[in-house]
């Protein structure tokens, strides 16, 4: 089959990477790629979002299948798009790629189908959202309606944080569009917990678990982020409780969409908090997370298309995927000043050195390739250091083993991924 992937982050590189090894891939295209994805993939000069380009390309290399991998092309129709042309695809429509498009959507479908989340409320002005925040008192979340690049969030410690948060988004429009109305909901307490499931409409199969850490800085500190390392498995979801999961989240939603007459298809994200009354819903997302989906790929032993293309046809019921019980870790490397601003086009050097150890594989998320071969940061979130070992804190350690051969002045990690895990043994 000629396979095209969609997308230039890490998550896509983690995607060629692992559909790469499937028999079933003759040829493999990535549009637009990054200097890592190019090898192992033809990369296209056509960005994620352009979909009329798109469609064009895939009749152009006679693709075969096309697997989506940001949430932009989703929520924007491509594979609704790509069905028109006659080109099967992985990921869902436009309408049920609302699950993350609108958060208030989503929070108006969990309380039409008893599906445990954070109490909340939806608003269209500042200052009806502000009279909430201070009726309601702080800790409290903030959060910009439409999509944000997995920032737009504001967990509050006081109202007037609160409040300066509600400014940004809907006065000064720091989101643009997707800050013309909000959702405020409330602080949920307890561990984050990543869990996946591929959905074909009707059927739900779990993934393994992932935990992954959004803030920029160290001890959970600093600005959200879309993400700056992970971990897979996460200790927190024990079987039991992602029985739970799949019974009071993931299948309802499933049966809701599918009532709605948009059923989903696809892999399903669910963040979720594991409060003390249970695992409660935080948001959806309609693709693999990023970083989560590189510590899954490198863990899973199963041949990741068919399973794909499964999903896509309706006969997920018939998948086993099977997966490697070693845990591993992927770190972020980031420009300075990432998630704010950020410069671009600082050569990395290293990186040779860097994969070569035991147990990693590199990952990159923004880089580009100059005309002499040099690698170059071109983006905020550059590189995905990944590690695999027997245990946790052998991955962990791998993976910073590999960090310290990079030579990227411009660049910084957090150096402590995976803590709740680990705490200082690692």
């Amino acid at each position: 089959m000629n396979i095209l992937v969609v997308g230039g982050g890490g998550r896509e590189h983690a995607l060629c990477w692992k559909i790469a090894a499937s028999p079933l891939c003759d040829r493999l295209y990535c549009a637009p790629g990054n200097a890592g994805i190019a090898e192992v993939a033809e990369c296209l000069p056509v960005g994620a979002e352009d979909i009329d380009g798109m469609v064009a390309q895939a009749r152009d290399k006679a693709i075969d299948y096309v697997v989506v991998g940001p949430e932009a092309p989703l929520v924007a129709g491509l594979v609704d798009r790509l069905s028109d042309a006659g080109i099967p695809a992985f990921g869902p429509s436009a309408a049920a790629a609302r699950l993350e498009a609108s958060k208030g959507f989503l929070k108006d479908l969990c309380a039409a189908y008893g599906i445990p989340t954070a109490d909340y409320g939806r608003f269209v002005d500042a200052a009806s959202a502000k009279r909430f925040v201070r009726e309601t008192g702080a800790p409290i979340v903030v959060k910009a309606d439409g999509l944000a690049a997995g920032k737009g969030v504001t967990v509050a410690a006081s109202v007037a944080e609160a409040e300066a948060a509600i400014d940004e988004i809907m006065v000064q429009r720091s989101y643009g569009e997707a800050g013309a109305s909000l959702v405020i909901e409330e602080c949920l307490e307890g561990e984050e917990v990543s869990f996946f499931a591929l959905v074909d409409g009707e059927t739900a199969l779990p993934l393994i678990s992932a935990q992954d850490h959004k803030r920029a800085g160290e001890g959970e500190t600093g600005p959200n982020t879309g993400g700056m390392g992970a971990y897979s498995p996460a200790p927190a979801l024990s079987e039991t409780l992602a029985a739970e999961v799949m019974e009071t989240i993931i299948r309802p939603t499933v049966r809701a969409m599918a009532e709605q007459k948009h059923p989903y298809r696809g892999v399903l994200y669910a963040g979720l908090m594991m409060t003390g009354d249970g695992p409660k819903l935080l948001e959806y997302n309609v693709r693999f997370g990023d970083p989560e989906c590189q510590v899954l790929m490198v863990r899973m032993v199963s041949d990741l298309l068919p399973a794909l293309i499964a999903t896509t046809d309706g006969v997920l019921d018939s998948v086993d995927l099977r997966w490697t019980p070693e845990p591993a870790i992927t770190v972020v490397m980031a420009a300075q000043g990432y998630p704010g601003a950020y410069a671009k086009g600082d050569e990395i050097r290293g990186l040779d050195a860097a994969a070569a150890t035991e147990g990693v594989t590199l990952f990159h998320a923004g880089t580009k390739a100059d005309a002499e071969g040099r690698i170059l940061a071109n983006g905020g979130r550059v590189l995905n250091v990944t590690a695999q070992a027997p245990s946790l804190a052998e991955a962990r350690a791998r993976a910073y083993a590999a960090i310290d051969k990079i030579d990227w002045p411009g660049g910084f990690c957090r150096r402590d991924i995976a803590w709740r895990a680990l705490g200082a043994r690692g």
